[in-house]
């Protein structure tokens, strides 16, 4: 059950268990679009805003049982995009088209606003920024530094899901999954291998940062020498959800469950 503060853009799942070193962020799953804004969007794309990382919150629901902190956005990230660098400097630059801070189309390129001139400019931005972006940073922070002053260290997983084939990103499907850490920069490298060797115990082919090496969130939080360790898992929507890709499939997210879990609980105990 998500509990939040009806005035903040995310929500929280408290841990149901003794709290752990360890916090789960889903910056995708949002779909509400603030009333201010929701007007200025295509009505059939605002009602089903396609690059949704969706249930991906409900996926991990097993991780409040564990006494693990989930936070996971309330607005779609075409409000705007809390995995993004806040200046829209790349994170990438190999070419690939990779929607920005405040997109102004879909994955696949189409417009996703119903005029050009509702396509935010400098100062909405920076208010978009400052209402739904940083608020989200600042609980992270606030959450890692409670778990960091408690433990020690802090593992921050930053969970993601995406369509099996995005051809503006690449011709082929994607790997299964993907563990990102930055080039190995974001986390220690014993827990770096200890995730990914949990991972490929299932029956899953789990790509190391490529061809994604984790978003802002693990880049900007992942700092192992601060004793911070970012992780983002990027997986195919069909492990969990059917085959279209728009239901939520209870028997394939068990079987991804059989995998998360183990392997939160190694990082656990080696954290």
């Amino acid at each position: 059950m998500s509990h939040t503060n009806s005035d903040q853009p995310f929500y929280i799942i408290e841990p149901k268990g003794p709290k752990v070193p360890f916090i789960l962020s889903v910056p995708h799953s949002g779909t509400a679009f603030p009333d201010e804004l929701k007007d200025h969007y295509i009505d059939d794309m605002r009602d089903q805003p396609d690059d949704t990382d969706w249930f991906v919150h409900q996926l991990y629901d097993f991780a409040s049982e564990m006494g693990i902190t989930t936070i996971h956005a309330k607005y779609s990230r075409w409000v705007i995009d809390l995995n993004r660098d806040p200046d829209s400097v790349p994170l990438y630059n190999d070419g690939r088209l990779i929607t920005g801070l405040t997109t102004s189309t879909d994955f696949l390129g189409n417009p996703i606003y119903k005029s050009d001139d509702l396509i935010p400019d400098e100062a909405e931005v920076n208010r978009r920024l400052e209402t739904y972006y940083w608020p989200y940073y600042r609980k992270i922070e606030e959450l890692l530094k409670s778990r960091r002053e408690e433990f020690g260290n802090v593992v921050l997983w930053d969970a993601h899901s995406i369509r099996r084939v995005v051809k503006s990103i690449r011709k082929e499907p994607f790997p299964d999954m993907i563990l990102g850490t930055n080039e190995g920069r974001s986390a220690r490298p014993d827990i770096i291998s200890l995730a990914l060797g949990s991972l490929r115990k299932g029956p899953y082919q789990v790509n190391y940062n490529d061809p994604f090496k984790g978003g802002h969130i693990t880049r900007f939080f992942g700092r192992p020498e601060e004793n911070v360790h970012g992780l983002q898992l990027e997986m195919n929507k069909v492990l969990y959800m059917d085959d279209e890709e728009v239901n939520y499939h209870p028997d394939r997210a068990n079987e991804v469950r059989k995998v998360l879990q183990p392997t939160f609980e190694r990082l656990l105990e080696v954290i």
